[in-house]
This record gives C-alpha cells, sequence and structure tokens, in this order.
C-alpha cells in the first residue's frame, strides 16, 4: 500500500506549480483527478511545445504536459456553467482535497472555496494556489515565475556582479510552490481526518519567493546587510565556495564545514595552507578570497576536472560542471531508476525524470500522463453518477 493510497484530489489545475506539486502527491498513490474545461481543450500545457510526440493521441502529445502530468486522471467539466460547479460538489462529497492554482480573485467564482463547499463534504480541504493570494490588492493579479524571482530580489542575487540582474535559469519558484502546497494539503488532510472539518489553506508564488530569501532575509531584517551577487558563483561568506578553473574546465568546490578545507589541502598537495593565519579559519579566507582563488586556480589548472573528481570524491564536496545534456547523459543520472520510461496501452513510451521520493513501502508504476477526458465516465460513476446522467452531461457539454 503506498503513503497516499485512498486519497482523492480533485485538482483544478493548468500549467506549471500546481500541476508540478500535484505530481508529487500522485507519484505517492494519491488518486489526483485533473478537472479541465472542455472549451479550452484541457489544461494549457497540453499545447506547450516546441517538443511533441505526433504518434500519441492528440490531447496527450507534449512532451511539458508530460512532464508535469503522469500518474494523473482527467476529467473534463465545465466549471462555469452552473451545472458543472453542481457536478463539482457532489464529486468533492466522495474527495479528500479540492485544489486550484487559479488567479487569486476566480476560486471563489467557480465555486472551490470550503465555505461553498463544506455542506457537500464538512471533511474536504480547499488548496488555493494564486500569484499573490486571495486577499488584498493583488488578488485579481495574473502571476508568474520570473515576475516574482524579479521582485523578490532573487535577480539581483544570481549572475555575475558585472553582468545584467539575472533570473535562476529554471521555474523554481514554480516548482517550489507546487511542492509547499502539496505539503499544506496533506496536512490539512491529516487535520481534517483528526477533526472530522476541513478547511482552506492557501500558498501564494510571491510569498514562497519571499520566504525562499530566507537567512539572506534574517541578515538584512536585523543587521541591515545587503547581500551582493559574487564573482564565480561564490556564496556570501563561505570560502572556498564557488567555481575554480581546471585543465579543461570548472570545479565547484563546497568546503562549508572546516574539516573539508583541511582535507583539500591534503588532496591538492598544500597542507600548509591549513594553518596559514590567512587561511586558517572561515573568516580569514573570506578577507583573503581573492588571493585564494588565484591560489586554488593555479593548483587546479593543472589537471582536469574528471582527474580532480577521482581525488575528491567522498572526501572533499566537489562537484563537476555540465550541461544539461551531460547531466542527464552521465551514467550517476542514468543509474537506480532516476529515469524511467513511462507507457500507453499501445505500448508508445514516453522518457521521463522519476519523482525522487522513495518509500519502503512498494509504490504503483505511475501511469502516461492521462489523455483528455479520459476519466470521466469512470470517475463520475464512481462517485454516483449514473449512465442516463452522465449522458445528460455529456449532451449539453457540461462534461
Amino acid at each position: 500500500m503506498s503513503l497516499l493510497e485512498g486519497v482523492r484530489i480533485l485538482s483544478v489545475e493548468q500549467y506549471g506549480a500546481g500541476p508540478f506539486g500535484t505530481a508529487y502527491l500522485a507519484a505517492m498513490g494519491a488518486e489526483v483527478i485533473k478537472i479541465e474545461q472542455p472549451e479550452e481543450g484541457g489544461d494549457v500545457a497540453r499545447h506547450v511545445g516546441p517538443y511533441f510526440d505526433r504518434q500519441l493521441p492528440d490531447s496527450n502529445q507534449s512532451f511539458f504536459f508530460h512532464s508535469l502530468n503522469a500518474g494523473k486522471k482527467s476529467v473534463g467539466l465545465n466549471l462555469r456553467e452552473p451545472r458543472g460547479r453542481e457536478v463539482l460538489r457532489r464529486l468533492a462529497a466522495h474527495s479528500d482535497a479540492v485544489l486550484n492554482n487559479m488567479r487569486g480573485d476566480v476560486p471563489e467564482k467557480l465555486g472551490l472555496t470550503y465555505a461553498q463547499l463544506a455542506e457537500a463534504n464538512p471533511r474536504l480541504v480547499c488548496a488555493h494556489l494564486s500569484g499573490y493570494g486571495r486577499q488584498g490588492e493583488r488578488a485579481h493579479w495574473p502571476g508568474y515565475d520570473y515576475l516574482m524571482q524579479a521582485e523578490a530580489g532573487y535577480f539581483s542575487l544570481t549572475g555575475e556582479p558585472d553582468g545584467p540582474p539575472s533570473r535562476m535559469g529554471l521555474s523554481m519558484i514554480d516548482y517550489m510552490t507546487g511542492v509547499v502546497m502539496a505539503l499544506a494539503l496533506v496536512s490539512g488532510v491529516m487535520d481534517a481526518r483528526r477533526t472530522g472539518q476541513g478547511s482552506d489553506v492557501d500558498v501564494s508564488l510571491f510569498d514562497v519567493a519571499l520566504h525562499n530569501l530566507n537567512y539572506l532575509g534574517s541578515w538584512y531584517l536585523n543587521a541591515g546587510a545587503q547581500t551582493r551577487r559574487e564573482p564565480r558563483s561564490a556564496h556570501p561568506s563561505l570560502v572556498p565556495c564557488q567555481l575554480y578553473r581546471t585543465a579543461d574546465g570548472w570545479i565547484y568546490l563546497m568546503c562549508n564545514k572546516e574539516k573539508f578545507w583541511g582535507e583539500l589541502c591534503k588532496c591538492i598537495g598544500r597542507p600548509e595552507w591549513a594553518s596559514d593565519p590567512r587561511y586558517a579559519r572561515f573568516d580569514n579566507r573570506l578577507q583573503h578570497r581573492d588571493e585564494l582563488t588565484v591560489l586554488l586556480d593555479g593548483v587546479l589548472s593543472t589537471r582536469t576536472t574528471a582527474e580532480w573528481m577521482v581525488d575528491f570524491g567522498g572526501k572533499v564536496p566537489a562537484s563537476p560542471v555540465l550541461s544539461m545534456q551531460q547531466a542527464l547523459d552521465s551514467e550517476f543520472a542514468q543509474g537506480d531508476g532516476r529515469i524511467e520510461t513511462l507507457r500507453d496501452g499501445s505500448g508508445r513510451g514516453v522518457r521521463l525524470l522519476r519523482n525522487p521520493v522513495r518509500s519502503s513501502k512498494p509504490c504503483a508504476a505511475p501511469g502516461m500522463a492521462p489523455r483528455y477526458g479520459e476519466h470521466t465516465d469512470g470517475v463520475l460513476a464512481a462517485c454516483g453518477f449514473n449512465a442516463e446522467e452522465i449522458s445528460a452531461l455529456r449532451a449539453d457539454g457540461i462534461v
């Protein structure tokens, strides 16, 4: 039995942040049912390119969509119609949670709040993921990852000091907000099972982006410190923790404990540096970071990154600097099931990165991302709709 087996989640989700979070829940065994708008052809992510498998069904060709939706079910349901919202209420009566990642002012319009659904199911958890929250002056604002990175200060922290402000290369605010929402939802479900009463839980992209400033934020709030960009992606206070040159490229070192500095000095044949008063402790090394960079470049550039990694492995925290292609093609990434192939009924396969959560309990192999509306009839029937009702809803374009 998997970790979340028996948990049913209705997810009015689209694009990135919400689907990324519910993908974790699906991977841990929850029944995640995507609620998708019929007139829009379902989740907009189904149409995001530029890479598609044209041999798959029309609604299921986008690799972008597959990366976010493996192991879920799909129900086409028009929530803009009163009858569609009534169908949702009946589904909610048989579910543990209803999640959405809509603009902050939309959930109430679509009947997705706890106040609107509690009569159907008092134990229901209504989870809301928005750009700026459901209250306040920005509730109606659309929000996206890169906007959050810009406004929360990330651009000022990323890149070289003399370059333009830069975003991170991945949509980390979307990803983290999705995972935070998954945690909030599961916590809400646990509380509802304990107390018999559900709730609303909220998380926003902006709040997560701001909270991620974490210790840098505490430095500013308490000491007025304004962290700046450092050369070579260096840590603001720990040394050595940055990029260094090797004979064929770069290596990243992270001697974030004093013991690793001593071990590094041994491995590179400079044991005397460990006791040199200029470099003996973190505060000394920070003061002399620039000269230490020159010294380490000089030693490390005598051998290749791969050669140094042989010496450093398991002793000094170090990593080669790889392209995405090199990272995915590496023997380590390819091992231990980190990349899996999911197949549909015809045997057609899509290669995806496996969810990182692992459990000692057996988990069912995830299925391929669902075709649009693939599970509509089955989900409705499981929640008490008879064949005549389903036929009438389909004829009227509600499902």
